[in-house]
């Protein structure tokens, strides 16, 4: 696409671009405000008036592809995938995630992370450690945006089990039993009144 390199005479004033903007606005303001209004008194009730969801009681739907919380997914007997390569640690641009590996009992496989842990509050949620992960054992497609925890700051702190339960939960109830117990968390959290320092 070609930029135009000059304004012509009305653009240069300015004047007109801003009442074409003010016009803009006003319209869609007066056009949603008679819908709503028209709602009120029992009409147009099969159209929203309004963008807005009423999170957490009203949820949007995310797409397939949307970058969510991580999970660790399993093998077909329920261990972990992950080799505790540090691809993942490597890759990532905040240093959010932390392994420590020890040797298996099991002499076939070499190593495995007795400790691995995602600092939510650092993390970007930018993808990196999916892409950069040989064996497909972390993953970011639980269709969950990031955990809401109480003001202490190692809540966040994700570790190896949480991890792998929301791909347990995953797999064995789907997708929407790990949204609704996100939500249950949520509601309990927002009811429950907060005791104790920030």
């Amino acid at each position: 696409m070609k930029r135009r390199e000059e304004l012509n005479f009305f653009e240069k004033l300015y004047i007109f671009e801003i009442l074409k903007g003010v016009a803009q606005t006003s319209g869609d303001l007066f056009k949603h405000l008679f819908l709503f209004l028209s709602q009120v008194v029992g009409f147009n009730k099969n159209k929203k008036a309004w963008a807005t969801y009423e999170y957490p009681d009203e949820a949007r739907p995310y797409a397939d592809r949307f970058r969510g919380r991580h999970r660790l997914t399993l093998n077909d007997d329920g261990s972990m995938r992950c080799t505790a390569c540090y691809l993942c640690s490597t890759a990532c641009p905040a240093s959010c995630i932390h392994i420590d590996a020890t040797e298996h009992e099991d002499p076939e496989i070499e190593k495995f992370p007795n400790r691995y842990e995602i600092d939510t509050l650092l993390c970007i949620y930018c993808g990196y450690c999916v892409e950069a992960c040989p064996v497909d054992a972390i993953r970011m497609d639980t269709g969950i945006h990031p955990e809401i925890y109480p003001p202490d700051p190692r809540s966040f702190i994700e570790d190896k089990e949480t991890l792998m339960k929301r791909s347990r939960v995953l797999e064995d109830e789907g997708p929407d039993a790990l949204f609704k117990a996100h939500m249950k968390k949520l509601k309990a959290i927002e009811t429950k009144p907060f005791e104790g320092e920030y």
